[in-house]
């Protein structure tokens, strides 16, 4: 696997600083982090409840692409672990969890992450999926709908197709491209990233921040994680993607440009009735952070 030893200059980046703080948060919002192995040389990392109440729902939280899903739920943790036992995995080659079988689908995430769940004692559960990781919330939803009670896909593009890259849907025009972008080397490619994710990108972010945030993100994995956004797109088409049962809320970002809006329309016809659409204003893809206040108050609308 090409995972990279960390490196001592993680301790004094901005970065790593950054991340110290959320494990601080996430600990203090009354979650503790545990690597589980799930046999045949797979390994799932996820914040747990310290102390799990079965009065309680259970709800679990599946980042996507980019920084790891501390980052992305920090601001959502504390609105719900007090109603709900939260649960926040990394998913397969992010943060601490790999695998080494060669499956790279998000059926086989979603059998893995339903066999972490299984293992932590939940046996019903409602999610919360941003982008990817709505990719392999559907799955679970497709695979084991008795264990889900109700689900929510942030920009989940999972009712695209093969085609549609070529149709110029995205603006990307090849699949190495995509790879480029979503899993960025260099300054220019995360400039290129915060511009297509965000309808006001920050700017004039100096280089060595970009680098340290590269350094410490998306330094680990990386051949595994194009093999999973090369297996999204593989033989993809609407006509043989199941349908789900759940009550569903999709929420999306106006402008996102890595899932356009037109997906979001396709994906509520394509589930129906169970399903709401929410679009937030002056949004792109990264709702959850461009616009945190509107997608927490959706999430509570709906789930709680």
């Amino acid at each position: 696997m090409s995972r990279k030893s960390p490196s001592m200059s993680k301790c004094f980046s901005f970065t790593a600083s950054r991340d110290w703080f959320y494990r601080y948060w996430f600990t203090k919002s009354g979650l503790r982090s545990v690597s589980t192995g799930l046999g045949d040389g797979t390994i799932m990392h996820c914040w747990v409840p310290k102390s799990r109440k079965p009065s309680k729902p259970n709800l679990v939280l599946v980042h996507g692409f980019g920084a790891n899903a501390m980052w992305q739920y920090a601001e959502a943790l504390h609105h719900f672990t007090p109603r709900y036992n939260v649960y926040v995995p990394d998913l397969i080659f992010f943060g601490r969890s790999y695998t080494s079988l060669p499956d790279r689908t998000e059926s086989f995430q979603a059998r893995c992450l339903m066999r972490l769940m299984g293992l932590q004692g939940v046996e019903r559960m409602s999610m919360v999926g941003i982008s990817y990781g709505g990719f392999v919330a559907y799955s679970m939803a497709v695979q084991y709908p008795q264990a889900l009670d109700r689900l929510v896909l942030c920009c989940t593009g999972v009712c695209l197709e093969e085609k549609d890259l070529k149709a110029g849907l995205f603006p990307v025009k090849s699949l190495e491209e995509a790879k480029r972008v979503l899993m960025p080397q260099t300054p220019e490619k995360l400039r290129e990233l915060m511009r297509v994710s965000f309808v006001r990108p920050a700017t004039g972010v100096p280089s060595f921040f970009l680098s340290d945030f590269i350094k410490v993100m998306c330094s680990e994995f990386v051949e595994e994680k194009g093999e999973l956004i090369q297996e999204i797109l593989k033989d993809r088409g609407q006509s043989n993607l199941p349908k789900i049962r759940q009550p569903t809320l999709l929420v999306w970002g106006e402008q996102d440009q890595i899932f356009p809006l037109e997906l979001g329309h396709r994906l509520k016809r394509h589930i129906g009735d169970n399903a709401e659409l929410v679009v937030i204003k002056n949004a792109g893809h990264a709702v959850n952070l461009e616009k945190p206040k509107e997608f927490i108050k959706h999430l509570k609308l709906f789930l709680l």
